[in-house]
């Protein structure tokens, strides 16, 4: 079925957050996906004033238009595993740049995603693993600077503590167009000392 899409915001950059019946934040999905829970009639519940209207056929009896409202959270019949909540996110290198704000956290200068690298604040060939508590987002000036040593060998001190961030935290990093109810439903979600942070 051909779809049309009326945009009360970019069409490309949307997506929904998707819960479970109990409310447990499970991830982004495409307006794609969306429509298909929707249409599968999936939807327990919803949160939000409609971001998306999507048109579809025509009925030829009425000659209506069919259409469909997405809401920005759209929480779907069934429920997640209990150690299925707050996954660690997985470690890459957008995720980390994201976590560290696209700063150097050696000099504390801002960088494109292209011009940053993973630093391991204990070398991997010193026993250093490659986790969120062990990994820095570094220029590559001070990546090379810092060398195969530690901070604290090459006088580098961070500016700031390595940590593996919640699945929250995660959802809200690796997406650069949320929408308000979506980002308040997100803070309301996060530990207070990490809420307070994010609405500063």
């Amino acid at each position: 079925m051909l779809m049309e899409v009326a945009n009360r915001v970019d069409l490309n950059a949307t997506r929904v957050l998707s819960l479970d019946a109990a409310g447990r934040i499970l991830d982004w999905i495409s307006w794609q996906d969306a429509v298909c829970l929707y249409v599968r009639d999936a939807i327990a519940w919803t949160l939000g004033e409609p971001c998306l209207t999507v048109h579809g056929g025509w009925n030829r009896g009425t000659g209506m238009q069919s259409t469909l409202s997405l809401h920005p959270i759209i929480a779907s019949t069934g429920h997640c595993h209990a150690d299925a909540t707050d996954p660690a996110p997985t470690l890459s290198n957008p995720a980390l740049f994201a976590r560290d704000r696209h700063l150097c956290l050696y000099c504390g200068e801002h960088f494109t995603r292209g011009e940053l690298t993973r630093d391991h604040v204990q070398p991997v060939s010193r026993g250093g693993r490659d986790e969120w508590e062990n990994v820095v987002s570094a220029c590559l000036a001070c990546n090379l600077k810092k060398g195969n040593r530690t901070p604290q060998q090459a006088n580098m001190p961070l500016l700031a503590v390595p940590y593996r961030p919640s699945w929250v935290e995660h959802l809200i990093l690796s997406n650069r167009n949320i929408l308000a109810d979506q980002m308040e439903f997100l803070v309301s979600h996060l530990p207070r000392n990490r809420r307070q942070a994010m609405e500063a």
